[in-house]
């Protein structure tokens, strides 16, 4: 009787090194994967909620989250639609533990260039919020022209129709600048 004891206990005790040891390789491989997660895919995954974005020049923009691009995103405010490239952002608050990877790579190649240059070719009023050194400057207008790295900006009296006698100057406006791009919602 004692023998059968002691084999039950060896039995247990050699079950419970296996589960430590698949426990083990478990969290080791969910740690792994981790690395390979970006916060474009945790953006992705949280397209429908409600976040927030605290950004580096101290403001902040919330709404619901409709677009996670290459290098932007956009969060539907109501009245208006906010771009922010992901340079400009601090902090994100409302992600959700979920990724969704983009398998399109036609989706994943859609960036801040390519949104700019619809707004540019839509003529949208928009309000452009830079980083400067003495803090936050917003620029109203119409996008002229996208580059490679920049925007052109014409300021525009608010309501007016983009016209050569309406513009009161043009201002070149590097991507690394930008903060926050901000559009009526259609």
């Amino acid at each position: 009787m004692r023998w059968d004891a002691l084999f039950h206990d060896m039995e247990g005790q050699f079950a419970e090194a296996d589960r430590l040891a698949l426990d083990s390789e478990i969290n080791e491989r969910a740690r792994a994967e981790m690395v390979g997660l970006s916060l474009e895919d945790r953006l992705r995954a949280a397209v429908g909620f409600r976040i927030a974005v605290h950004l580096l020049c101290g403001e902040s923009a919330h709404g619901e989250l409709t677009h996670a691009g290459a290098d932007a995103l956009v969060l539907d405010e109501g009245p208006h639609q906010v771009l922010i490239p992901y340079a400009a952002a601090a902090r994100y608050v409302g992600l959700g533990r979920y990724t969704l990877q983009e398998d399109s790579g036609v989706r994943r190649a859609i960036g801040l260039a390519h949104s700019l240059r619809c707004l540019a070719r839509d003529r949208a009023e928009i309000s452009v919020t830079t980083a400067g050194s003495g803090g936050p400057v917003r620029l109203a207008g119409v996008i002229d022209r996208v580059g490679k790295d920049y925007i052109d900006l014409a300021s525009v009296i608010p309501g007016e129709d983009r016209r050569r006698n309406s513009v009161s100057q043009v201002s070149a406006i590097p991507f690394a600048a930008l903060v926050m791009i901000r559009s009526r919602s259609s």
